[in-house]
């Protein structure tokens, strides 16, 4: 397992920087490594590394979500408002509804097997989209305007939206049957999630100020606060949901509002994590992407998904309407709000290991998601901020 995760490490930097280098997005080298080292191509990745994975993916995740709530103000989500709410659901309606309207007459498949397809490639990945945004607000582009605080907002709670219908989609195709309680579970994991890491954020923040900790000892703690989180999302049945990274979130943005100083401070430890765990996430995820599915899906299985890039994007535009955002913002905001790679790579191969009619389809669009949206989102965010989103030149917020 140590010389996988030294060739995860090696070859992810090296690559990372020779795309770098080619003014292409690094996370497109360590995908295109991940791949490689992966199971479809070389095997040179130990199975026990590969077995833990999705830990590994969810640790990365719980890292740069908790960075991007301690760099994210109340004030500022208070100026946003209306569209970081629409964000968290909008646009991935208009993708399922493309899905539903596209894939029976490109792909061949039922209006069901399109709908489970469909929450599959709605998620937004916060992997690929928060740090992104963080960068922004680190160079000031859009931040007077809300834009960097509003995609983050939405790309925090889209995935809660997308895998509630997911679980109840699937439920139904394997011979169940869809209950209103599952539906229960989109408003109840957002409101506990929220809740819990509201909650907890204050009770931080009065520790912080009565008892000095160093500040390793204090990301020591947010850490364990982070994978109990998680490890109680799993862990609640039934219809009342609770999700773990929006409390992850939330958290950081309490110890904001709370002790400003000590979230700048601890939001720069967090980015040194960040470090290898983007390495360690963006690997891990090229090394599920079964390159043969990808080569054997055809143009068809391309054309839907540029087909329902188009739904979301008008999605996003949507949820935009009546705000001060010029066009070009906007169009920056329908562009950044595209990349895709964490979810698909967690439950992209659930339906093929239901034994579902539609398992192989799903898993392999899937896939193409992987390959497509996230290089070429990452690269369009990149190569547009500095000309779309203005440096704090504007006075009104979204």
């Amino acid at each position: 397992m140590l010389l996988s995760l030294a060739f995860i490490f090696l070859c992810g930097m090296l690559f990372g920087g020779i795309f770098e280098k080619l003014r292409l997005p690094p996370l497109l080298g360590m995908l295109f490594i991940g791949i490689l080292l992966g199971p479809y191509v070389f095997d040179w990745l130990d199975p026990m590394l590969l077995s833990i994975s999705a830990e590994l993916r969810q640790i990365a995740l719980i890292i740069i979500l908790t960075r991007a709530g301690l760099n994210l103000n109340v004030s500022d989500l208070k100026k946003v408002g209306r569209p970081a709410v629409l964000m968290c659901f909008l646009p991935a309606s208009f993708e399922i509804a493309g899905m539903l309207l596209l894939a029976p007459k490109l792909l061949g498949v039922s209006l069901l097997d399109a709908a489970i397809l469909g929450t599959v490639i709605a998620a937004v990945s916060p992997a690929v989209v928060v740090p992104k945004m963080l960068k922004l607000m680190d160079e000031g582009y859009g931040v007077k305007q809300g834009i960097p605080q509003l995609i983050m907002a939405g790309a925090s709670v889209d995935d809660v939206f997308v895998i509630v219908l997911f679980t109840s989609f699937t439920g139904l195709a394997s011979g169940g049957a869809i209950s209103p309680f599952d539906f229960v579970r989109v408003p109840t994991s957002i409101f506990l999630g929220m809740a819990v890491g509201v909650l907890c954020g204050l009770l931080l923040s009065q520790l912080f100020r009565k008892i000095h900790l160093r500040d390793s000892l204090k990301v020591l703690l947010l850490l364990s606060l982070s994978f109990l989180y998680v490890t109680l999302e799993d862990a609640i049945p039934g219809a009342i949901g609770f999700s773990g990274l929006l409390a992850v979130m939330s958290t950081g943005v309490m110890l904001q509002r709370g002790r400003s100083a000590v979230a700048d401070r601890l939001s720069a430890k967090y980015s040194k994590l960040w470090v290898a765990a983007e390495l360690l996430l963006s690997v891990l995820v090229g090394a599920t992407v079964d390159i043969q599915y990808a080569l054997a899906s055809g143009l068809a299985a391309v054309a839907l998904l540029f087909g329902v890039m188009g739904f979301r994007m008008l999605g996003v535009f949507v949820c935009l309407l009546g705000t001060k955002l010029q066009m070009r913002e906007r169009l920056f905001c329908m562009l950044a709000y595209m990349p895709k790679a964490t979810v698909q790579a967690a439950i992209g191969s659930i339906p093929l290991s239901m034994g579902l009619s539609c398992g192989n389809i799903v898993l392999t669009v899937a896939v193409l998601a992987i390959l497509i949206t996230a290089p070429l989102g990452a690269f369009a965010i990149d190569h547009t901020y500095r000309k779309l989103l203005s440096r704090d030149t504007h006075e009104s917020p979204v």
